[in-house]
This record gives structure tokens, sequence and C-alpha cells, in this order.
């Protein structure tokens, strides 16, 4: 190379630099198209601004893991077609709130199994017809539309003290654990006694619901085995607002009482799973799969959730002036001591949880049972949309997920790709150079002519090529052979004459005769 030839720059290189950029490129992309989207309902965002926190999980998270009621809290990423692969699944609540897309048919039928046949728990909160295709699993029906009920309406107070404008669509409820009673207007003792949450079968306490749909179960030919309970519905004024508020509308149905359902819990009783029984043995117990379907996501959100933000957020008790005459939901709760206030909906939603999982099943080992650390809750991060641009990312992310939930191990997958592709990138060889030209109007033309000086070695090393691939010779042991050798090997005269004749000279006839003669010598 002389020193004016400018230098080339290696395949491998090009290829590196591709990768680095092509890295940078998608990791700006996803920040730019993720940049004016805010994630809500999360039980991980803990830093958004006051009134996008308001709307978080958060506080939920951190009640039911390690700043509250210890049980194990993680999450999954990719999809809920995991669960039946969890440790212990009947000791495992999945919570699904707000999902942002509908469930695939998969992932529904993965739900129910997990429910029916591995004793799983399932919580799913939704205002919408995204959780349509579970529901459909079990008989259940999610209306498109919100409730309206005239009757059962909570008061909010804004930031100033003033009372805001009647919304009906803020739905108070009454609503039992695991009990359900046939008069809608009985009063029912009110919960008060928040240190054994584990008799909470006669009591019941209220719940407040920000903005509900309503759930309907349906008469279909439902399996024997389960038990259903609508623990908290509507009054019978209530009604579907498709169109508009007006009660008088047909197009806004009026379904009314149970068929307005706010909460719907059913338990399958009966399964046989694996765990800790008396001492330190393992053997067959019975457990219940159950899964509640709410019909508001809001329900567990930090503003309904924790009293003290509900206070901030204008939350008003029942001793507030602001309702009238008109009946709040200490009118359907006794108490002895006459406290029958809203302490924010942890306090059903904790003792629901409690009471779903296996905490009273005496066939389990009370080591297992008397500690919640023993018993896990994951939520679904999984079912929030992403952009066009950056879900084939998030997808990627997911399908990693599905390979292991633990973080390092997660990382390592990641990072383990990323060596590999580099391994490639750098050990692809460097072809050379090359063109092929073709061209209708010299299709008789070579674009290189051979030199006809060259037509006799050429011929020569082809009859030489074959002798010595006939023989299995190397290029080396070819060369050590004495013209005897070769001759004994060749044996024909002709060909003999082709490679030590150097006087003869040959036309272009007798060497396309003598390239059919080299073909079919060996044969």
């Amino acid at each position: 190379m002389t020193d004016g030839e400018p230098s080339k720059v290696k395949l491998e290189t090009w290829l590196l630099v591709g990768f680095i950029v092509a890295l940078l490129l998608s990791t700006t992309v996803i920040v730019v198209t993720s940049a004016d989207k805010d994630t809500v309902y999360s039980a991980y965002v803990t830093d958004a601004d006051t009134n996008l926190q308001y709307q978080q999980i958060s506080t939920m998270r951190a009640s039911l893991g390690d700043e509250g009621k210890n049980y194990v809290v993680a999450n999954t990423m990719s999809t809920p077609m995991l669960v039946n692969d969890w440790r212990e699944p009947h000791r495992t609540m999945l919570i699904i709130a707000a999902p942002e897309k509908p469930f695939d048919s998969s992932e529904a039928e993965a739900i129910h199994d997990f429910v029916t046949e591995k004793g799983g728990k399932v919580i799913i909160a939704a205002n919408s017809t995204n959780a349509q295709t579970v529901a459909e699993e079990f008989d259940v029906k999610f209306f498109d539309a919100p409730v309206v009920d005239p009757n059962r309406y909570y008061e909010v107070k804004s930031q100033t003290g003033q009372p805001e404008p009647a919304d009906q669509h803020k739905i108070w409820a009454v609503a039992g654990v695991s009990k359900v009673w046939d008069d809608q207007f009985e009063r029912r003792e009110y919960c008060s006694d928040l240190q054994d949450s584990s008799k909470y079968d006669d009591c019941a306490l209220p719940v407040l619901f920000h903005r509900p749909t309503a759930i309907q179960v349906l008469e279909n030919d439902v399996e024997d085995s389960r038990n259903v309970k609508i623990l908290a519905h509507a009054s019978g004024s209530a009604f579907i607002a498709r169109e508009d508020n007006n009660p008088n509308n047909r197009n806004n149905p009026v379904l009314g009482g149970n068929n307005t359902g706010l909460i719907v819990r059913m338990d399958y009783p009966g399964i046989e799973v694996v765990d800790q029984v008396k001492g330190i043995r393992e053997g067959e117990v019975d457990v219940t799969g159950s899964i509640v379907f709410i019909s508001d996501h809001s329900v567990f959100a930090n503003h309904l959730w924790d009293k003290a933000d509900a206070e901030v957020t204008g939350k008003e008790q029942c001793s507030s002036a602001s309702y009238g005459d008109r009946a709040c939901w200490d009118s359907l709760l006794s108490s002895s001591d006459g406290d029958t206030n809203w302490n924010g909906n942890e306090d059903y939603f904790v003792t629901m949880i409690r009471d779903m999982m296996e905490h009273d099943n005496e066939e389990i080992s009370t080591v297992i049972t008397s500690e919640n650390s023993n018993f896990y809750i994951v939520f679904d991060e999984s079912r929030h949309v992403t952009s066009a641009v950056s879900s084939p990312f998030t997808e990627a992310i997911g399908a990693i997920v599905m390979l292991t939930s633990d973080t390092l191990l997660k990382w390592l997958i990641i990072l383990n790709l990323v060596a590999l592709l580099s391994i490639a990138i750098m050990v692809v060889p460097e072809k050379e150079n090359w063109r092929h030209i073709f061209d209708l109007t010299r299709f008789r033309e070579r674009p290189n002519k051979v030199d006809p000086n060259q037509y006799i070695p050429r011929v020569r090393e082809a009859l030489m090529a074959k002798v010595r691939q006939f023989n299995d010779l190397t290029r080396d042991e070819m060369i050590r052979k004495t013209p005897g050798e070769v001759q004994s090997m060749v044996k024909d005269p002709r060909l003999i004459e082709l490679l030590y004749s150097q006087q003869r000279s040959y036309s272009n006839e007798e060497l396309r005769q003598l390239l059919q003669q080299i073909r079919r010598w060996g044969k």
C-alpha cells in the first residue's frame, strides 16, 4: 500500500458503529415517546406530582408489604400467563388494577386455571370492558358505561373547603368480606376490631368508589362447585349512564340491586395441592381458589385507600351537613360505640385479602399460616398501553421477564445478549470486494478476457487438480511426486502428453476435446 492510498474501514468496525448508534437511537426514542405519558394506577410510582400521585396504588403496596402487613410483594411486567408457574400458587394473589388494554384468550384461560385448578387468588379492578375476556371465563359481564346512583353517592369538598357539585357517579356501598345479606336495607355490624381481621365473617365496612361501572353475574350453565357472592351493589334506582345522567332515557338501562354489582367474589373450594402440614413434612391439602371482580380501579388509588389522603382530597364522612336528609352508609351500619366512620378502603380490602388467603386453613401447618411473609402478592404492571414506537422494546423486555422475574438474572440475560451480539460483530470476516456485470449488449463478452496464452496452462492446472483430488493428496504431497509417479497415476497417453510436452501446440477444438476427456477421467 502506498502512502497516498487511504486506509479502508473494516466491515466489523462499521457494524459496531451501527450497533452503538442503534442502541443510542432506540433509547432516545423510548425516552421521547414516553415523555408525555403519565403512568397511573401503578404500585411502584412514588415520585409523581401531587395530583398524579393520588392516582397511584403505591400506598396500597406499602401497606401490604414490609411497611404494613409484611406480605411478600412483587410485580409482573410481561403477561399473566406466567401465574401457573409461580411457586405455591394457592398462597399467591395476583392484583390487576386499571387494565388499559384487554386480555387475550390465552391469558384469560391461564387466570381461570390459576384460580380453579391451582387454588390461586386474583383481584381484578376495572371500570371498563378491558377485563371482559377474563370475566367471560367466570360468566361475569362488565358494562361499558359508568353507574349513576341517585341514592348512594358521597360528598366531596374542594381545597377551599366548599362543597363540590353533587356527583352521583361517586358511589358508596356497604360490603361484607364473605357474607351477603338478603335484605339490602338490613343493618350490619360495623367491623370495628381491626386487631383480629380473621373474625370479619359477620360484619361489614363502607367502601367508596370514584367512577364505577357495573358487574352482572350471568345465569349460564355455571359450575356447581363454585360459590358466588355479590358483596356490594348499587341501590335499586341505579342505572347505567350510557348516554347521559337522565334516568328516564331508555338507552340508560336500569338494572338495580344485585344486577348492578360493584364487588363480586367467586370461591372454588376443594382444590387439592401440596403444602406443608403438621411438622416439617409435605402433604396434600384442600384449598380454595378465589377471584374478586371490582367495578372500579380507583378503590385502590391513594386518594381512596388512605384516610389521610382522602381527607386532603375532600372526602366527607356521614356526619357532614352536606348530606342533608339523604341516606349515608351509617344508615346500614350499627356499632356499639356509635363509630361507623369510613377509614379508607384499606380496612376493607386488607381484610378481604387476608380472608381469601389460606390463613385459616387448618390442614396447612400453622408455621405457614401464622406468618404473612409466607404469602405472596403480585401486582400486574403489564396492562398499561405503550406507544407504537416503544411497544417493540416493551415486548422485548416482557419476553425476558417471561424467562425470569429475578432482577439479577434479568440483567444478566440482557448483558449476555449484548455481549453475544458484540462478539458476533467482531468475528465477521471481511469479504473481498467483487462485482457482477450483466449487459444485454455484451452478453458474449466477459468483463476481463482470458489471455489466449493461458489456455494450455489453465487446462494443465485443471488436470493436475483432478489427479490430486482423485488420489486424496494434499498440495504439498502432489508437488513432491516425480514425473514418473504422476504418469503412473494418469496412465492416459494423451493426457500425459498434455502435461509434459512443452513443444506441442493445440488448437481450440483440441483443447475442448481434452477438457471433455479430463471430465471423463477417473470415472
